[in-house]
């Protein structure tokens, strides 16, 4: 099995000097990877990104929460002022029958980046009705989703009880071993980024290891392994622009914290892959 990269931005600006260069070493690997689109644009930049990779890059396409709102958004790896946009839902239901599109999202729920001139409940109850659209989009086209969450686990919980019928990741997890064991009672799947790599916090250490012991806990057929690229170079490449291919980090830190083989966290998880999004 190939490695596979489950939640990237090939098709981000990011790339633009590059973006053919990239995608030929993660070829050289033979890899697999899904594009993944957090609005209109970047949506369909991912469907047709999607169609030059000759069956190696698939695409996903949603409208993430942090655009729901215009808001200065400041990480350690990027800042920008999020563009406000409704879900249109014609929009994305036509992109969605695209044949390289074989998930819904990124969507969810995020409570860490709020607009501080919106009232809290005004944000979250956007947040929710807009997740629950693509909820419903994913039902209709019958495909997994990617859902984004950031310190709103337990509301994710709470909104997709209602909804078991979903099959879907959650990506980037960076919760405890608690909240990764509540998403997998929901039949959810978890993906994990670079960050599973990184140095704990000065500040909060003790965050970086329940983290990682998540990663323990997750049974190895509900995981999947993913970069964020452009985001999360993982440690052997920090200051680097992430690239897909670096997914490699992230198996290798996953094998050594199951006391598993790289080739077997290798093959699982792109199996894993090719089971959630039905391929």
């Amino acid at each position: 099995m190939a490695l596979f990269d489950t939640h990237c931005h090939i098709q981000f600006k990011a790339f633009d000097n590059d973006r053919d260069a990239v995608i030929k070493r993660c070829s050289e690997r033979g890899m697999l990877m899904l594009a993944v689109g957090t609005q209109r644009d970047t949506s369909r930049a991912a469907v047709e990104v999607a169609k030059t990779g000759h069956g190696k890059i698939f695409a996903a396409i949603g409208l993430h929460p942090v655009h729901l709102h215009p808001r200065y958004v400041d990480e350690k790896e990027s800042a920008f002022m999020s563009r406000e946009e409704d879900f249109d839902y014609a929009y994305y239901r036509e992109l969605a029958e695209a044949p390289e599109v074989i998930a819904i999202g990124e969507t969810g729920l995020d409570f860490y980046h709020l607009p501080e001139d919106v009232p809290r409940e005004e944000v979250i109850k956007k947040q929710t009705e807009v997740f629950l659209q693509h909820i419903e989009l994913a039902k209709e086209v019958n495909k997994a989703m990617v859902i984004h969450c950031r310190d709103a686990y337990r509301e994710l919980a709470d909104v997709l009880r209602q909804h078991p019928e979903i099959r879907g990741t959650v990506h980037c997890f960076t919760g405890t071993e608690e909240e990764a064991e509540l998403l997998l009672s929901l039949g959810l799947s978890i993906g994990f980024t670079g960050i599973i790599t990184f140095p704990p916090r000065a500040e909060n250490p003790a965050a970086q290891e329940r983290l990682l012991e998540a990663v323990r806990r997750v049974p190895l057929e509900r995981l999947l392994i993913e970069t964020d690229a452009p985001y999360l170079a993982p440690a052997a490449y920090r200051g680097k622009t992430c690239e897909p291919w670096m997914v490699e980090e992230v198996a290798k830190k996953v094998a050594e914290l199951k006391g598993l083989d790289f080739v077997t966290v290798k093959n699982a998880t792109a199996e894993n892959a090719e089971k959630l999004f039905d391929m």
